[in-house]
């Protein structure tokens, strides 16, 4: 199907990561192949700046005052209440707005917060798409006369993603799951309101709409995570119908079985990452696993891991079996991220934005939550069966290679492959295209 070649404005804040994931896959639909970050931008007044940046700050401070001995908790705790997601069932009206909405709206009615980046977009009226929801209120605010989008980056969300009145607001959403679309629904967004897109992931790891590039990828991380072929053998028939037979059966991947650790954006859990280190010494040493610290675009991370692996005199295998993933800018360190998933077999991080990385036919090892939305994400990834809750570190080295042995990592790469959205960069350009078409995550026709 050709596209009318439709370009939107792609608008992201710079905060933490995954706001700026979520809009970097869609820099293609771009206007001239630039994503906005909405908090950031060339010519932005300082009385918004400061509004971001203080925001950002408190954001940053508290993810690694969670830490802290008998305090850091229970203010991380009153923290993430602000921003809770109450539990789904019963099914009731969830419509009324909560105190951290009422108090976006009016931070941007108090300060006028976001007019001038609205207007400025405004005077070259494309289709607005935001990953972050107050760059859509900031949009529907201050009149911008085109249509406006919001990308949901959590398979389930808080009130504070939909207007205050739902109802009267012209907000459309992409969505990234079912349960995302129901509760928006309970929220008071009308159905001709919400697509139920997939989250949209990087071309790059996905190829044509065939999944060429991302077939070939699991067929060689298959290998690799069922080394005695408990559940290749068993489901042989059903894996060659889904990747192919030019893709499958392969006697040999194109890369040693690699582990990467990922840390948020606000770079908590670093230090997983060394214990991680520690107990995969011996294996690492021998050359049978090769380890992805990724340190994201954080200075002192990096640093922190060189230090480290100095101090357990294991900096020799830096760029050998540990490879340090790090870029002071966001779209050379995504850059570098997604080359490196492509050779990735096991993803070991936070159930953040990444948790929709799983449909790369990613088994995901979850790191402990941050945040009310993070334990919704994990509950997901139980649900279509793609990620384990991490065991201590210190003992990686034995219930890693147990679950290796049983051939669940390859059953959860397969799980993650076919249960979760996979097309949500497709079906957001077919959606800007303005396109009748069948929404390729959930069969069922796109209103549009």
């Amino acid at each position: 199907m050709k596209l009318n070649h439709q370009k939107a404005w792609v608008v992201a804040v710079d905060m933490g990561y995954g706001h700026q994931r979520a809009a970097a896959p869609l820099k293609k639909i771009a206007y001239k192949k630039k994503v906005i970050n909405a908090n950031n931008y060339p010519g932005i007044p300082e009385k918004d700046l400061k509004v971001w940046k203080e925001s950002r700050r408190f954001y940053e401070f508290i993810s690694r005052f969670k830490k802290v001995p008998l305090i850091g908790q229970a203010a991380f705790d009153l923290f993430d209440k602000f921003q809770e997601i109450p539990e789904f069932y019963p099914k009731r009206d969830l419509s009324a707005p909560n105190m951290q909405l009422k108090y976006m709206y009016h931070m941007i009615e108090k300060y006028k917060w976001g007019e001038h980046l609205i207007k400025k977009m405004g005077k070259k009226p494309l289709p607005l798409i935001t990953t972050f929801f107050v760059t859509a209120f900031m949009a529907e605010k201050f009149d911008y006369p085109g249509e406006i989008f919001a990308v949901v980056t959590d398979t389930d969300i808080s009130r504070t993603w939909v207007a205050l009145d739902p109802r009267m607001s012209r907000i459309k959403y992409l969505a990234p799951s079912t349960r995302a679309v129901e509760r928006l629904k309970l929220y008071g967004v009308p159905d001709e309101r919400i697509f139920h897109t997939g989250f949209p992931l990087p071309v790059e790891n996905l190829g044509s709409i065939d999944l060429d590039v991302l077939k070939y990828d699991v067929a060689n991380r298959l290998i690799n995570l069922d080394p005695n072929k408990k559940y290749l053998n068993r489901f042989d028939e059903s894996i060659r119908i889904h990747l192919g037979e030019k893709n499958y059966p392969r006697t040999k991947s194109n890369h040693k079985l690699t582990l990467m650790f990922a840390v948020g954006g606000a770079g908590a859990q670093k230090e997983i990452g060394i214990e991680i280190i520690k107990s995969l010494f011996q294996t690492i040493k021998s050359g049978d696993l090769r380890i992805y610290l990724v340190a994201g675009t954080h200075k002192d991370i990096e640093q922190y891991y060189k230090s480290e692996l100095r101090k357990l005199k294991m900096n020799k295998y830096l760029n050998k079996g540990i490879r340090i993933i790090h870029s002071p800018a966001k779209e050379d360190y995504f850059k570098k991220f997604n080359k490196a998933l492509k050779e990735t077999d096991i993803l070991w991080t936070k159930p953040s934005e990444l948790s929709f990385y799983t449909a790369l036919g990613l088994p995901i090892i979850m790191a402990p939550t941050i945040g009310s939305q993070e334990k919704f994400n994990r509950n997901w990834l139980f649900k279509i069966g793609s990620g384990v809750e991490q065991e201590n570190p210190i003992y990686t080295n034995e219930w890693l290679y147990d679950l290796l042995e049983t051939g669940w990592f390859a059953e959860a790469s397969m799980q993650g492959f076919l249960e979760a959205p996979k097309y949500g960069t497709y079906n957001i350009q077919k959606i800007i295209s303005a396109k009748p078409e069948f929404c390729l995550e959930c069969k069922t026709e796109m209103k549009y």
